[in-house]
């Protein structure tokens, strides 16, 4: 090849390749994809703001919806085809843990794919918290007595972690829990004294495995919630946004804020 021509070919090449970096730096990240595993309303009556599954799945997908998330969800354990559509499972529901031989097998290959969890409130209680613990990264019993209800003063642990480091301690008035079932990995975010007698105990983690044959997944756990108005509140919002964030291994304040409406409507 002439001198000329090989010097033609290697300008084209220096051109192409910073266009083509361009291109894919303007290509649009595909939305975060989110299943919100809800159930029926317990501790009635209707209308007392407490385990009302079916008020959080309404508020949270219209939260999610606004920052750009791709929402779905329902009052069943989501299948196959809607798990094979989902980056992150938001699990909460009375038990959330309880998981049928068929859920068990939907729920792995969703995993091992690297795709996240989220478990809030008594989401993470089971029948079965030695299968679930190592799921979630923790657990609690189900029927046991391991909750404390009244006011918390919830302290952040790791402010370092991308979840809680724009996160100040608080207080709510809601239920902490223990008698945790632990996981090996499970890495506490938050904790609180119990109300009842003092005692310290973790309130939320970050936890990350990775299934056999698998590609690595995120969970996050916070352990409020029982009161479901909280869910609105500004401290355990952000939290929850950068927990589900993080899980769906995007930057951790990708969710925060709501994009200003497009002008006219393109």
């Amino acid at each position: 090849m002439e001198p000329r021509t090989m010097f033609v070919l290697l300008a084209a090449v220096a051109l192409i390749v910073p266009l083509a970096s361009f291109l894919d730096a303007q290509e649009p990240a595909r939305p975060l994809r989110v299943f919100i595993r809800a159930g029926e309303k317990t501790h009635n009556p209707v209308g007392n703001g407490i385990h009302d599954y079916p008020a959080f799945l309404a508020d949270w997908s219209k939260i999610l919806m606004e920052r750009g998330v791709q929402v779905d969800g329902a009052l069943h354990f989501p299948t196959a085809d809607e798990l094979a559509r989902t980056d992150v499972l938001i699990i909460y529901k009375g038990d959330g843990g309880n998981c049928s031989p068929a859920e068990r097998a939907i729920l792995g290959p969703y995993l091992e794919r690297g795709n996240g969890l989220v478990v809030l409130h008594d989401g993470m209680c089971s029948d079965d918290p030695a299968w679930f613990a190592p799921i979630a990264g923790a657990a609690k019993q189900h029927g046991e007595m391991n909750y404390s209800p009244g006011p918390l003063k919830v302290h952040v642990v790791d402010r370092e972690h991308p979840i809680t480091q724009a996160t100040r301690d608080f207080e709510i008035d809601d239920e902490a829990f223990f008698l945790l079932r632990k996981a090996p990995g499970m890495h506490v975010l938050m904790e609180a004294p119990l109300p009842m007698n003092g005692e310290v105990h973790p309130q939320a983690w970050s936890y990350e495995r990775t299934l056999p044959g698998g590609q690595p997944y995120r969970s996050f756990v916070w352990m409020q919630g029982h009161r479901t108005a909280n869910f609105q509140k500004e401290a355990p919002r952000e939290l929850i946004l950068r927990g589900i964030a993080w899980a769906g291994k995007r930057p951790a304040d990708a969710l925060l804020a709501v994009p200003p409406a497009k002008v006219g409507g393109a």
